[in-house]
Parts: structure tokens; C-alpha cells; sequence
């Protein structure tokens, strides 16, 4: 069913599938994150899993079997293999606003999950700086060493790697693809295997969007997970994305 869709992410780095929800369900996505972002008082912020999301269409499509069936199958595809039985989609909500917004630009990097889905709620469309999506498509493998994995990830998960990644995109050195997100429509691209960032948002605007990662090659590696599981520890979930029973 995917096999189009992992071609075209091979290919071109990423696949869109146009108006993936309707806009009744956009309306009430956009609903809640407006009252989030009021909440947050006008500035950045990000919500990470499927308990902390209830009552979203974040949580609501992470917890679809279609669509955890879709997501599996791209990883199939990629990684040659089955991901983990037990393994769960983790969604992030991201909402770029205010100064502090302005941080969250040009933060390159790999995601933990070879299969990212993106799904734009509100983006600007005015004005130069309306929060791209850029990517340096499939730069590296699908691996299966977490140990490797985490030497790459330390070597470009820095400051210094970052500002100097930021600084040649800017000045033209270097030519990734910049993705205009429509809301509504869901991107799907390899973020294991592609490096990649948002670009600078308008802090008088709002971008949010929904992020679903599933597929981690590393899923029951103690290495990975204790080095890597940074935003989950954070957010004290488990590395199924899930609050521990105590």
C-alpha cells in the first residue's frame, strides 16, 4: 500500500499525502491549540506523548491502528525489518511563538525514529519568515549499531555543528530542500536518516504542528535509550512515550 510513498521518500526525501484530515478536524485541532497557546502566554512550547495529549487529534492518531499500520509498513521498508511489537507512536506537539520561538530555528538534527510524520495545524503564510521545513534528505543509513549511532549524533548534535550548519545554509553553501507546509496535509520523511530543522518563525505568528516518530532502530538497546531518551526523561515518560505505573 506504501510502496509508492517509500519510493518517493528514498527519492525525493519526502512524501506529502494532501488534506490528511478534514477541516472539521483541523478546526478542532487548531481548537486546542489555541488554548494551549494561551496558556503558554504567547510564547514556546512543546507537549511530548500520548497521555499528556489526550483529547487531541495527536493522541487520537497516534492510538489508530491504520495509521500505526501505515507508519510501520514505511519502516518495514526502510529499515529491511519489523519494527519492535511492543513499540508505540510517540507524538509532539510543537508550538513555535514569542522570542523563545525564535531559539527553536536552525536546530538541526536526527530524529531517534526512522519514520516521522508531520502534520502542519497552523503556519504562516505572510511575511519572509514563516518556519519552513528544511531538510538534508537521507544523508545517512538506517544502522542498526546504537553505538555508532550515538558517535554520529554526537558529532552533529552540538552547538558548534549547528550553528555551523545554520550559517551555511544561510549564506547558500549549502542547498537543502525548504518545504512550504500547507495545514492539513501530512508529511511523512525518514527523520533517522535526514538531517533537518525548521527555519526561523515571525515571533508575532504561530506555527504548530503535530510530529508522530515511530520506528527506532535502537528500541531495546539500554545504550540508545539511556544516551538518546533526553526529551522522554524530560518529560518523565517511559521510552514507549507513556507515564510509568509507579
Amino acid at each position: 500500500m506504501m510502496a509508492a510513498q517509500a519510493a518517493e521518500i528514498d527519492r525525493n526525501g519526502y512524501t506529502v499525502i494532501e488534506n490528511y484530515i478534514s477541516q472539521e478536524e483541523l478546526s478542532l485541532a487548531r481548537a486546542f491549540i489555541e488554548e494551549q497557546a494561551a496558556r503558554h502566554e504567547g510564547e514556546y512550547f512543546a507537549i511530548h506523548g500520548i497521555e499528556a495529549l489526550n483529547g487531541s487529534i495527536a493522541s487520537a492518531m497516534a492510538l489508530s491502528v491504520p495509521f500505526k499500520d501505515m507508519l510501520a509498513e514505511l519502516y518495514r521498508r526502510q529499515a529491511g525489518r519489523d519494527a519492535a511489537p511492543t513499540e508505540q507512536i510517540f507524538p509532539v506537539i510543537r508550538c513555535l511563538q514569542g522570542r523563545s520561538g525564535l531559539k527553536q530555528s536552525h536546530f538541526y538534527h536526527f530524529d531517534a525514529t526512522a519514520v516521522t510524520a508531520l502534520l502542519p495545524l497552523f503556519i504562516p503564510t505572510e511575511g519572509e519568515h514563516c518556519g519552513d521545513l528544511i531538510i538534508f534528505p537521507n544523508v545517512r543509513r538506517v544502522r542498526f549499531n546504537a553505538l555508532r549511532n550515538v558517535i554520529q549524533k554526537a558529532v552533529l548534535h552540538n552547538s558548534a555543528s549547528q550553528k555551523l550548519t545554520a550559517f551555511a545554509v544561510r549564506r547558500g553553501w549549502l542547498k537543502p530542500i525548504r518545504l512550504k507546509l500547507e495545514p492539513g496535509n501530512l508529511y511523512l520523511f525518514s527523520g533517522y536518516r535526514s538531517l533537518h530543522a525548521n527555519d526561523v518563525c515571525d515571533p508575532a505568528m504561530l506555527r504548530a504542528t503535530v510530529l508522530f516518530h515511530f520506528g527506532n532502530p535502537h528500541y531495546e538497546s539500554t545504550v540508545a535509550r539511556f544516551l538518546l531518551g533526553a526529551n522522554k526523561r524530560r518529560a518523565k515518560l517511559d521510552h514507549n512515550g507513556l507515564r510509568p505505573v509507579n
